[in-house]
């Protein structure tokens, strides 16, 4: 480990620099901004307390991302991205009157490097491919809770004063209003006294703009006739108040939905381009999009985590043990990565049903008194360890490895 240790309190102003030595004593300060002169600045500041190439200064910041992170990490040094929590703990070891300051902060960065470096970890070294997958899939997801936000807000609208149409285009119960049918037809008839005017040609033509390729004349008549049946409704002046805020609504609706698309199409092409795709979509359950979210989380650095615990610890899957005196007690990790976990969910809930061996591992689980999210969460526990061990040896998944005593406890039909 270096003699001298870095720490930068990062702000959208300016970025605070301390360097301190082995004895915690400081050795330079300096305030710089995130341009390039202020990166100059900084490299100069490291070169004049003896930074080499051999041995680079390792740095601990508040932040994985930004530019100032990602040309730190160009520059081939350690960087340690800190809790914010942790860093405000650390900070209260240098008084009890519990000041803060930028530069009271950049040391105390520097502190934890000093003192508990073996305790955190460096920022993985995942190839620029598994980053800017990261960046899609990150952001697919994030499109995919804003669609269903808005898809929320939406439905709870109409239930007010639209009944009729979520009955229309309800597929068991639920209705799906971020399906392009239910778009076009709200589109041209945002009330219920729009709907009575429609006409099933009318209907069509908005189907088939919708991309409706069959049926667009069938399911014209049927919701002809669905969206004319009586309900309850509000005065005119009310209903036609409702319509135009159901429209704007819509109108983001059909953004996010146009953004899900797209990143989602953006997202699996890249992904089709990276080493770690066949082994990841090998596995029931993960494909394009979720394969991507979790690459996106677990990188391809294989160094990141020591083994197949560090990595279910990292995902929220492995329980967490409470024991103080004569207590004892396990319970699920609140404190997780929560786009994996995220992920896992979808990836254990499919192949509960569409793996024989998680779908056993599933029934087992209830069988043995857990409720239907702990029977999950165990399940993406156990693929999640497969999944480590076929990424690291470069296998496929394979069932009867994953899951051995497959044969021998034939799947019930009602699993």
């Amino acid at each position: 480990m270096s003699k001298v240790f870095c720490g930068i309190d990062w702000s959208e102003q300016h970025n605070d620099v301390a360097l301190i030595d082995a004895e915690g004593q400081l050795l330079a300060k300096r305030r710089i901004k995130e341009t390039v002169e202020g990166f100059a600045e900084l490299t100069a500041l490291f070169a004049e307390v003896g930074d080499t190439v051999d041995q680079p200064i390792p740095v601990a910041i508040e932040t994985p991302r930004g530019l100032l992170v990602a040309v730190l990490r160009a520059s081939g040094r350690p960087i340690y991205a800190i809790n914010p929590m942790a860093v405000a703990r650390y900070r209260e070891r240098y008084g009890a009157s519990r000041k803060k300051s930028d530069h009271v902060a950049a040391m105390a960065l520097g502190g934890i490097l000093r003192t508990d470096a073996h305790l955190h970890r460096p920022l993985p070294a995942d190839t620029d491919l598994a980053r800017s997958i990261a960046v899609l899939a990150r952001a697919h997801q994030d499109a995919t809770w804003r669609r269903t936000k808005a898809s929320n807000e939406l439905r709870s609208l109409l239930r007010e004063y639209y009944p009729a149409f979520l009955e229309a285009f309800a597929a068991g119960t639920v209705t799906n209003l971020a399906t392009g049918d239910a778009r076009a037809v709200l589109g041209i008839a945002p009330t219920p006294a729009a709907a009575a005017k429609l006409t099933q040609a009318r209907i069509a033509t908005a189907l088939r703009r919708s991309g409706r390729k069959r049926g667009a004349d069938q399911r014209a008549a049927e919701l002809h006739q669905l969206l004319r049946r009586p309900h309850l409704r509000h005065d005119e002046l009310i209903e036609h108040a409702m319509g135009v805020q159901a429209l704007r609504l819509l109108a983001t609706l059909n953004v996010e939905c146009d953004s899900v698309d797209h990143l989602g199409a953006a997202t699996a092409e890249a992904f089709h381009h990276h080493p770690d795709h066949a082994v990841i979509t090998s596995f029931p359950g993960l494909g394009d999009l979720t394969g991507a979210r979790v690459l996106a989380e677990i990188g391809d650095d294989r160094n990141r985590f020591a083994d197949a615990r560090a990595l279910k610890a990292y995902a929220g899957s492995a329980p967490v043990t409470r024991a103080s005196g004569r207590s004892t007690s396990v319970t699920y990790r609140r404190v997780k990565n929560d786009r994996l976990a995220a992920a896992g969910w979808i990836w254990a809930f499919v192949a509960s049903t569409n793996s024989p061996g998680g779908a056993l591992h599933y029934r087992r689980r209830r069988d043995a008194g857990d409720r239907h999210a702990a029977a999950l969460r165990n399940l993406f526990n156990r693929m999640l360890g497969c999944l480590h061990h076929c990424l690291i040896t470069g296998q496929l998944y394979d069932e009867t490895i994953a899951f051995p005593n497959l044969t021998n406890h034939p799947q019930s039909p009602a699993a």
